[in-house]
């Protein structure tokens, strides 16, 4: 990846620890969370205020919520366990690591990405989740006919995601100036929506017979990346 990502370390499955040096790669998912309903990914699940909401409301389905900073995955991992979450599994490491090397691909129904570090300096700007290069692997994670849900506060990058998302092929994209049906989702937009904030939110939906490929404006780039 060449751009000073921290590998993985940790995780935490009911109530548990395992270490991902020992698991094989592309993790297998299936087995580490036993059951056969649909995958949900979180990327960044912050203080897990949606991550643990849908988990509690869906046991039939699987979540799997990644997270960067220790303290949070340390405390999400907590409160499933005690909760009795069993349909949870939490990894803490480098998003973009993970989802280039570690996790399967076209597996996951829905995608949640809320309140992402824009990286708003033009040289950092390559370390954001939705750059023309690295969304390959965010919709990479989706199988045909799913499902991504975005939101960010930061308008200038949110209408650069947008205008990503619109170049993609077999992919529909839908904004949503009114919020989510349920309301605000995470922490920040719940105090952001009482500010009077503006947030960008889409939803993008990957067509039935269609799996993302690389995007056309990156694809010279990751091409050039993996040469």
């Amino acid at each position: 990846m060449g751009r000073g990502l921290i590998q993985p370390t940790l995780i935490a499955l009911g109530g548990r620890q395992l270490r991902l040096a020992e698991l094989p790669v592309p993790l297998p998912l299936d087995e580490l969370l036993a059951g056969e309903g649909p995958w949900e990914v979180e990327i960044g699940f912050g203080k897990g205020r949606y991550l643990l909401r849908r988990a509690a409301e869906s046991p039939g389905r699987r979540f799997l919520g990644i997270e960067m900073a220790h303290e949070y995955f340390r405390r999400v991992a907590s409160r499933a366990a005690r909760r009795g979450l069993g349909n949870v599994l939490a990894i803490r490491g480098e998003a973009l690591y993970l989802l280039a090397a570690v996790l399967p691909r076209r597996f996951a129904q829905a995608v949640h990405v809320y309140f992402p570090d824009p990286w708003p300096k033009s040289r950092h700007a390559r370390r954001r989740l939705f750059d023309p290069e690295t969304v390959d692997l965010v919709l990479g994670l989706l199988a045909p006919g799913g499902r991504l849900s975005f939101a960010t506060d930061a308008l200038a990058y949110g209408e650069r995601v947008a205008e990503i998302l619109e170049g993609y092929p077999g992919l529909r994209l839908e904004r949503l100036p009114g919020g989510w049906p349920e309301g605000p989702r995470t922490n920040y937009e719940a105090k952001y929506v009482a500010e009077g904030r503006p947030i960008v939110r889409l939803a993008a939906s990957v067509e039935e017979r269609e799996a993302p490929g690389l995007h056309p404006e990156g694809e010279s780039g990751v091409m050039t990346a993996v040469a």
